[in-house]
């Protein structure tokens, strides 16, 4: 009891401090963001301390959007890989924790054999030839004096949490993918539209063109500058359209389906609501919130944990061993008394000299320590750096959005003029191109800067961690048979717990 109670060589693990940081720009944030009369156009206000509920994505009012982020959760491939590795983490930190407990063998040796006639023979009965019956029970136990065992144990947990914490990165990743994408198709569908509809103007001008031609009041080239803006505007379609349809695919891969499967859901502007409040966590929180921190930091438990395994390898093993059992020549009478046999024995081993190689291994150990150290303050610094990042991105798309809207008035008004000239005779078409391609451009501009505010809000989500640690259910966990391309969810993961 002595030797079991033992303090751990090594270290013990500290946490990482949080940043002495309070705000993530230089300069203090804005209370809201500017606004226009557009639509999406609102202001969007920032508010310090608030928590972010699991499902943020309803915060859109999507019930389209809503579903297919839960199906995808569901049957997402590459998050139930992550949950399926995580598994087995754990199953690697269980099998280590059974090196607590004494390892017992049991063995069962029937065998028929000659000894030499130059030798004494070996069996009571002076046979040469005999054969020997052996049952016995081998028990041997190593005293976890120094902690190697349990630095091993601390180090595996660890690994593991590493891998629960990216289990929670893939979930919020595959989430504000989704969200993106569905996004990002509203976007295509609007700029179609957008195109569609100047290409439709465009006919129309090059039918009034032509009639004005062959009466003599237009030239030729009058007539072959607007069929080129007609056929210009023509070929922004296909790019536009295999975008929409790779993206449709991305939203099928992303939900676990095939291409030609789905999903059925179509997204537009019109299926999006721009949240008004944006949640803004202190620097300090976002340490806790953020599983690539969490991450960084189980990967520096870990490698604290091996500067103790690599100290206690330096120290005497203390083993102890016993075995019992009956051995002899017949099956019959193997369990008489007088074949019993045991012996026990102590061992302690000590490292005399091995060319310095365990202490290299325990400067290497501490080496890694720092290199985990130094990846963990990167990460820190990278995630402040991408919180930075998307207010500065909800800010400035509030402001790209308001000049876009003015653009597009302006530019608006500037064709109406032009077509109204245009259609009372006073021809001037270069003037009509110019104006319908300030046009077209400013329309797109707006859709694209509604499309940036929406999906830059969900980048913010993503940012400050998007609420991973309020869900009440764990991710399902699903099995998959690869020989029929079944799946079924499992009863008892035991795993992809929040803390």
């Amino acid at each position: 009891m002595l030797l079991l109670s033992g303090c751990a060589v090594g270290p013990d693990f500290v946490h990482p401090v949080p940043p002495e940081i309070t705000r993530y720009t230089r300069e203090p944030l804005p209370p809201q963001t500017s606004g226009t009369d557009a639509a999406d156009g609102q202001r969007q206000r920032f508010i310090a301390g608030r928590d972010i509920p699991q499902e943020w994505w309803d915060i859109f009012k999507s019930p389209k959007l809503d579903a297919l982020i839960k199906r995808s959760l569901e049957s997402n491939p590459n998050l139930q890989s992550a949950l399926a590795t995580l598994r087995a983490n754990q199953q690697a930190v269980y099998a280590q924790e059974a090196k607590f407990f004494p390892l017992a063998q049991a063995n069962f040796n029937p065998t028929r054999q000659q000894t030499s006639s130059a030798l004494s023979p070996v069996p009571a009965s002076g046979a040469s030839a005999f054969n020997l019956v052996t049952a016995q029970l081998q028990v041997a136990y190593t005293f976890d004096i120094w902690g190697l065992n349990r630095r091993e144990v601390e180090s595996l947990q660890a690994l593991a949490d590493v891998q629960r914490f990216q289990v929670e990165a893939a979930y919020l990743a595959l989430a504000a993918n989704v969200a993106v994408a569905a996004i990002t198709e509203a976007s295509l569908r609007e700029q179609i539209d957008a195109t569609n509809e100047l290409i439709s103007i465009n006919g129309k001008m090059v039918d009034t063109l032509r009639r004005q031609f062959d009466k003599g009041a237009v030239t030729r080239g009058d007539l072959a500058v607007q069929e080129a803006a007609l056929a210009q505007a023509k070929a922004t379609l296909p790019p536009l359209r295999k975008a929409l349809q790779q993206n449709h695919d991305l939203l099928a891969a992303l939900a676990g389906l095939y291409p030609s499967e789905g999903p059925h859901e179509t997204f537009k502007f019109a299926d999006f609501h721009l949240p008004a409040g944006l949640p803004v966590s202190l620097p300090s929180r976002l340490i806790e919130q953020r599983p690539d921190i969490r991450a960084a930091e189980e990967q520096l438990h870990s490698a604290s944990a091996q500067i103790g395994v690599a100290t206690a390898n330096l120290l005497p093993a203390f083993t102890i061993t016993a075995d019992a059992g009956f051995t002899n020549t017949a099956l019959a009478h193997l369990l008489a008394p007088q074949n019993l046999f045991w012996d026990l024995a102590g061992n302690v081993t000590q490292t005399v000299f091995d060319g310095g190689a365990l202490l290299h291994q325990l400067q290497g150990a501490k080496d890694t320590y720092q290199a985990a150290a130094w990846t963990y303050q990167g990460t820190v610094i990278g995630a402040v750096q991408n919180v930075a990042d998307s207010l500065r991105a909800v800010q400035n798309d509030a402001d790209a959005l308001h000049a876009a809207h003015d653009f597009e008035r302006a530019a608006r008004i500037s064709f109406d003029q032009a077509r109204r000239q245009f259609d009372a005779g006073n021809v001037n078409v270069l003037l009509l191109l110019n104006a319908q391609q300030s046009y077209l451009q400013a329309s797109l501009q707006v859709i694209q800067a509604r499309a940036a505010r929406l999906t830059d809000t969900a980048a913010l989500f993503q940012a400050l961690g998007s609420g991973w640690w309020n869900r009440v259910e764990p991710p399902l966990e699903k099995r998959l048979d690869v020989g029929t391309g079944k799946t079924e969810p499992i009863a008892n993961p035991g795993a992809a717990q929040s803390d």
